[in-house]
């Protein structure tokens, strides 16, 4: 790895999936990481436990198509089981198989966790460390080495906890990385143990995993790195088990504009917010408004001794621009408050757009107005993509290429509950070139009823919309209305090569979620075509 003076370690799709209520699928993870990689160019992802459960095993599978640039990709798992041969122990194999390069080992730095969680002795648990670290190394994996509950062992029993570390060093860990497990300790507490543990052992690489349970995952993080540590592992949007962990969305900018090191490539940082909210979407889960650098209400101005203040310089009441983590405030002092996210998106849809365009105007105002209405295209860049297209074609009808490959004339979806049996089923009307088509379709609810209609529909006029398929459907309730709530639907698609997200929203499910398939239909026509 090139030097720098902090890594910057994602555990998101491992640590982050923790969190009640998160349920990744594997393309969801495929996504995320690929926005990371994109967007931050973070230079190390945790993305599973590959002996946990299929689903991550999968997962790897797949990572090795995707073009991971400079980033590193880390598979997670424990030392190996007490009392077991290391060549027998599936989550080490299950490490190998992934073919990876380089893997994160946790272990027990506690004794209390020694005897009363692995029920075994403190002898055979440095065996378990030794033994993991130096099997995986002869194999030709480098090993980042996590020092669970290492905090908590050094309190009860400090020169055991300093033994894990020991035995870890010696077996060849590249990285010792310190877990506050549990989220007790304090920033005061972390200078004296990294004296210690400098002083004992020298030279060494060491990292921070900090828990959020005091809410002091952050100056946690920013302490340790004051006192020696050069690696940071983080969530994104602090997403993790019980009050989470540290947040890279916070980490990152005060490292790159308070501390002047950059531990993400300064260009990069604009792609902060859009990175948060797209997460925060993939996760199904609404954003924090309040939430520092990244939130809708950071950078927001209710006040009116406030605003007076801001109207006569913006530095009065915001400690740095908005627009350096791709956010933005919500007064109106500048007409370009807003434009840069429009603009970097218009560079990743390859539209050659300029700044003082009225096409950015127009796209801007009326990507508020649908926002205004419920929708959210962090997470939706396929319905971004076509409405911005659309606009460039045709500045006053963003729904131009909605109409330009089909027009839906009607559609009935009913469901039928008849001796225990649920059976849904849709007719649509569809005219394509001027000519009508009719059909039905069965399906396993409304909304795939609905789809199968559509593309019955339009595979006889466009085949390969043939390759396509639902991957992913998430409903979320925008206001709380009871059963009369608007409904945001995020679909997700894919077809060979790739995948993309849609969206729709509506006071009525089946049209919000008309509105997401008919995108990702739309999209896919577009996709094929080598000219938009």
């Amino acid at each position: 790895m090139q030097k720098r003076e902090i890594y910057i370690y994602d555990a998101t799709l491992r640590e982050g999936a923790q969190k009640t209520g998160i349920a990744f699928s594997i393309e969801d993870k495929i996504r995320i990481i690929e926005k990371i990689v994109e967007d931050l160019e973070i230079p190390m992802i945790e993305v599973g436990w590959p002996g946990s459960n299929p689903k991550d095993i999968e997962l790897f599978k797949k990572i090795k198509e995707l073009d991971l640039s400079n980033t590193k990709i880390y598979p997670f798992s424990s030392t190996r089981r007490k009392n077991i041969k290391i060549e027998k122990d599936k989550s080490i194999k299950a490490i190998l198989e992934t073919k990876t390069e380089q893997a994160t080992i946790f272990g027990k730095s506690w004794d209390l966790h020694v005897t009363d969680a692995l029920e075994t002795s403190l002898d055979e648990n440095l065996n378990m460390i030794k033994d993991t670290i130096s099997y995986l190394i002869k194999n030709n994996i480098d090993v980042l080495y996590d020092a669970e509950h290492f905090f908590d062992g050094y309190n009860n029993n400090k020169e055991y906890a300093l033994e894990t570390i020991s035995v870890a060093k010696e077996a060849g860990a590249s990285w010792i990385v310190l877990c506050d497990t549990n989220g007790g300790l304090l920033p005061h507490e972390i200078e004296p143990i990294f004296s210690e543990i400098k002083h004992k052992f020298g030279d060494i690489l060491l990292g921070i995993h900090a828990h959020n349970d005091s809410g002091l995952a952050n100056a946690i993080a920013l302490e340790a790195w004051n006192k020696g540590a050069k690696m940071i592992q983080g969530t994104m949007n602090g997403f993790g088990e019980r009050c989470g962990n540290t947040d890279l969305t916070t980490i990152i900018p005060i490292f790159n504009l308070k501390l002047g090191i950059d531990c993400i490539k300064q260009d990069n940082l604009k792609n902060l917010t859009e990175t948060s909210h797209f997460i925060y979407e993939m996760a199904n889960l609404p954003s924090k408004l309040e939430q520092p650098f990244v939130g809708k209400n950071a950078f927001s101005h209710k006040g009116g001794i406030h605003i007076s203040a801001m109207l006569k310089n913006l530095k009065t009441y915001e400690h740095i621009n908005p627009e350096s983590v791709g956010n933005s405030r919500n007064i109106k002092v500048s007409e370009l408050a807003g434009k840069s996210s429009i603009m970097h998106m218009a560079k990743k849809f390859e539209l050659n757009f300029k700044e003082d365009s009225p096409k950015v105007a127009a796209i801007l105002k009326f990507i508020k107005e649908k926002e205004n209405q419920g929708y959210s295209f962090e997470g939706a860049e396929g319905t971004l993509e076509i409405l911005m297209r659309s606009m460039d074609m045709n500045i006053q009808n963003p729904n131009y290429y909605r109409k330009k490959f089909f027009k839906l004339e009607g559609f009935r979806v009913f469901t039928e509950m008849y001796k225990d049996n649920l059976m849904s089923e849709a007719t649509i009307k569809v005219k394509v070139g001027g000519k009508d088509f009719h059909t039905a379709a069965m399906g396993n609810g409304p909304v795939n009823s609905l789809d199968n209609a559509l593309k019955k529909a339009l595979v006889y006029f466009y085949p390969s919309i043939g390759e396509i398929d639902l991957s992913d459907f998430k409903v979320r309730i925008i206001n709380q209305e009871g059963t009369e709530s608007k409904v945001r639907v995020l679909a997700e698609t894919h077809d060979k090569e790739t995948s993309w997200g849609t969206i729709g929203a509506h006071e009525n499910i089946i049209v919000a979620s008309w509105e997401a398939l008919v995108d990702s239909y739309i999209y896919k026509l577009l996709k094929d075509r080598k000219n938009w």
